[in-house]
């Protein structure tokens, strides 16, 4: 392909993005399965059919990414609480996992051989708690069963990923017991050295940087700085990752100023969202040229049933590992079960959708191993395809549903923690205006300006709160029209102020710098409320 053809499939590619979130959101099918069709219908295109992202590509440009952002958002203080439960999920029931999956890949398609089907079970081991968490914020499911799933998901890529590069080792250069070891040592040590120590440099190196923009730029860059460098030197890439964003996201963040912290996560929001959307549309790219692969060396039909029973299993382990093997650890000394009731471990076990994660690490297998074809590498990506699609729609569609049926739903937890977050902070709000009344620092009508500004927002969370636990259904209709009516009045107020600073840009009274640097002060300011975002 010329390089205007690349560029073109490109953007066709993120236009598809676009267009399938927007139809997934209109007809309440899963985003990824519309993603899928979408790229099987743009590999009609002859020359979109030959795109091909090769494997490097989808390791050094989509893994980083991905795997940076989930350690980076997660909630240190509640894994902390539930770490041994965490790493018994992430390392035990991961590793078992995929050693398991791996029997039953080698044991129907022998002619993959050991190696393969280790890689294969590797990639499709590792849980993607996105998905499942989103339900289960909404559904209000105990913080405990939400934490345990986020940290299980973070650490058990490494663990997949370091696995799956064992296997290609393996397959290219047999190892021996010994050098299995050996090698896994360095990777698991190295990995999590040079992780921490970029965390470091990064946080000393932004404290130190006056300029909004290239502390954007040090947020963008970073988990490529963790990732490859530590894959080149043979140590875990993502296990850097991983390390880099959790310390920056729990240490670091803090040192970014409100700009910068407020540009960064919409940044990586969209970025993220458009990363794993673009693995998927690839996936359906692929499928064609995949399937007629696979199918020449294993044969159609073989190949979809493997793919169902492999699908089924992955299932059917996971749960049956949180029913009868986790509750083991409530026999060892000091290791606290963490889930304690059968309901939340079958929450836990029907929340083990696969994602983004295994779609890349199945897309990353080499195409030649050793300078020789690697023939199974169809076979393998279209069965890793087939177990997230599965999952996605399988337990997906029926988490909600499960959770009903567990008794694990209460909508309002969340919003009333929020709540009871927002009053404690007009609170803490008030007591420093008046602390600084007191110590001169204001004068008087500044501070009855300010007192007056946090008191009425007090007032009105108060009256959500009182509402929501005397579980009044009129006083929280009332509390919630009144917010609804000061929101709307707000938002006109701002957009008021907007259009007279558009006004005065356009008369040309004040330059394009002083109408931008006043327009992200009130993007700051109001939360970005208002039409002219530029």
């Amino acid at each position: 392909m010329k390089v205007e053809e690349y560029v073109i499939a490109a953007l066709i590619v993120v236009i598809a993005v676009i267009v399938g979130q927007l139809i997934s959101g209109r007809i309440r099918v899963p985003g990824s399965v519309v993603l899928v069709m979408l790229g099987m219908l743009l590999g009609v295109i002859p020359w979109m059919h030959s795109l091909s992202v090769s494997p490097e590509i989808i390791l050094l440009v989509f893994l980083p990414p991905l795997i940076y952002n989930a350690a980076f958002f997660s909630s240190p203080k509640d894994m902390r609480d539930l770490m041994r439960p965490i790493i018994v999920m992430s390392v035990g029931v991961t590793l078992t996992t995929a050693l398991g999956l791996a029997s039953v890949i080698h044991l129907l398609l022998p002619d993959a051989g050991w190696p393969a089907a280790i890689a294969l079970g590797a990639a499709i081991a590792p849980t993607d708690a996105v998905a499942a968490s989103a339900i289960l914020k909404r559904a209000g499911t105990p913080r405990r069963v939400l934490t345990i799933l986020e940290g299980e998901s973070l650490i058990n890529d490494g663990v997949a990923l370091t696995l799956f590069s064992l296997a290609l080792t393996a397959m290219a250069h047999p190892l021996t017991p010994g050098d299995a070891l050996l090698e896994l040592g360095k990777v698991v040590v190295g990995g999590l050295a040079y992780g921490a120590l970029i965390a470091v440099v990064v946080a000393w190196a932004r404290v130190r940087m006056p300029d909004a923009s290239l502390q954007l730029m040090t947020v963008l860059v970073t988990p490529f700085v963790a990732y490859i460098p530590a894959e080149m030197a043979g140590f875990s890439g993502v296990l850097a990752a991983v390390v880099a964003g959790f310390y920056l996201g729990t240490h670091g963040e803090g040192l970014l100023p409100p700009r910068v912290r407020s540009n960064g996560r919409t940044i990586w929001t969209a970025l993220v969202n458009l990363l794993e959307s673009i693995l998927f549309v690839l996936l359906g790219l692929q499928l064609d040229a995949v399937m007629l692969a696979a199918s020449e060396r294993f044969g159609f039909v073989q190949l979809v049933l493997v793919a169902l029973v492999v699908t089924a299993t992955a299932m059917a382990l996971r749960m049956t590992l949180m029913l009868f093997v986790v509750p083991i650890q409530r026999f060892v000394p000091k290791m606290p079960l963490g889930v304690s009731t059968f309901r939340e471990r079958v929450a836990i076990g029907w929340s083990g959708m696969r994602g983004a994660i295994s779609l890349a690490i199945a897309l990353s297998l080499p195409t030649t191993l050793d300078g020789q074809a690697f023939p199974e590498r169809g076979a393998l990506i279209f069965i890793a395809g087939v177990v997230v699609m599965g999952t996605l729609v399988g337990q997906g569609t029926t988490l909600p549903w499960v959770l009903r049926r567990l008794g694990l739903t209460d909508e309002g937890t969340r919003h009333r923690e929020y709540l009871r977050a927002e009053y404690e902070m007009g609170c803490a709000a008030v007591r420093k205006v008046d602390e600084l009344f007191t110590e001169g620092d204001v004068d008087g009508r500044t501070a009855d300006a300010m007192r007056e500004r946090y008191s009425i927002r007090i007032g009105q969370v108060k009256s959500l709160l009182e509402a929501e636990e005397e579980k009044s259904e009129l006083e929280l209709h009332k509390a919630k029209k009144g917010l609804e009516n000061r929101r709307a009045i707000h938002e006109q107020i701002i957009q008021s102020r907007r259009d007279a600073l558009m006004d005065l840009y356009r008369s040309g009274t004040i330059d394009y710098d002083v109408f931008t640097r006043l327009n992200q002060d009130m993007d700051i300011r109001d939360g970005g409320s208002g039409q002219y975002g530029l």
